[in-house]
């Protein structure tokens, strides 16, 4: 099934939270969703009688009970469950070629959490060649509605090459919930901005007003193309990585882009999109572009 919404489950509460939200978001997009179980141990089904143990209980259990659910919900969204004999990462990885969208859940903001977060997920964060959003549990429920009253979507912008793909997803992802769009650029002063006691206020305005120039020229296009998204851009002198995560504290969804091509030394993910899907409160989607 091509152009859906994915969902991978595992049988934990962060995926069955991640079902729920992909949901929501596959009914705003007009799209079906996928229920995708990867498990190696898949025994084929069996031809003729069935048979006294099935082997496949447990796996078809996590997918019945997240469509059940889901079912409960949206009664008329199309949901195709997807029982996979593979790894969970190949898996993962092959249908979001397939998705307009993969949907994973996420583990807590503690300590632990946050370590063992980089397993499974992040690899497939850092090699998808789709959009991937990260939900957590404990989130504040979505609306049943497409408009999230006094919502947001808040979107990282670098200023550093090309963001179309990252700025399209959230343009639409704005639109689509009928709130505005807050973009926000982080930007720490460099050492020599400081006299002994305090930053110099010209050489501050100075990189500031830069800033906001090239920011309202990077939205320029997309602004265009989405009139009816309102947007509020900002730039906050303090890293990008605590520039994202405190804009989205009280957001719905927080877009950040990863870029497709990184230096052969460099980690996969960015400082800023690791923070994000490490301490963001809200749902993450990290967007490959450039």
């Amino acid at each position: 099934m091509d152009h859906a919404v994915t969902v991978g489950l595992d049988g934990s509460a962060e995926s069955l939270a991640a079902a729920r939200w992909a949901a929501g978001e596959a009914d705003r997009r007009g799209l079906p969703l996928r229920l995708l179980h990867a498990w190696p141990m898949l025994a084929p089904e069996a031809v003729g009688p069935a048979p006294e143990v099935d082997q496949n209980y447990w796996a078809k259990r996590i997918v019945h009970d997240a469509q059940s659910e889901i079912h409960g919900r949206y009664p008329d969204l199309p949901v195709v469950e997807d029982l996979v004999a593979s790894d969970a990462e190949t898996a993962l990885l092959g249908a979001s070629a397939r998705s307009e969208l993969l949907v994973l859940g996420s583990r807590g903001l503690s300590t632990a959490a946050c370590f063992f977060l980089g397993d499974t997920s992040m690899e497939i964060v850092a090699r998808a060649e789709r959009p991937v959003v990260l939900v957590r549990t404990g989130l504040r429920p979505a609306p049943d509605s497409a408009r999230g009253p006094g919502g947001v979507v808040v979107v990282g912008v670098s200023l550093h090459g090309q963001c179309d793909d990252l700025l399209e997803f959230a343009f639409e992802a704005a639109a689509l919930r009928e709130v505005p769009l807050h973009a926000v650029h982080g930007r720490s002063l460099p050492v020599d901005t400081y006299v002994p006691w305090a930053g110099n206020p010209d050489v501050i305005e100075e990189i500031t007003e830069e800033a906001r120039q090239r920011l309202g020229e990077a939205l320029r296009s997309s602004r265009e193309k989405f009139p009816g998204v309102r947007v509020i851009d900002s730039v906050l002198l303090e890293s990008p990585s605590r520039a994202v995560v405190r804009a989205a504290s009280a957001a719905d969804l927080l877009v950040i882009g990863r870029r497709r091509q990184r230096p052969a030394l460099a980690p996969r993910l960015g400082n800023v999109a690791h923070a994000a899907a490490h301490h963001a409160s809200c749902p993450v989607a990290i967007v490959p572009h450039g």
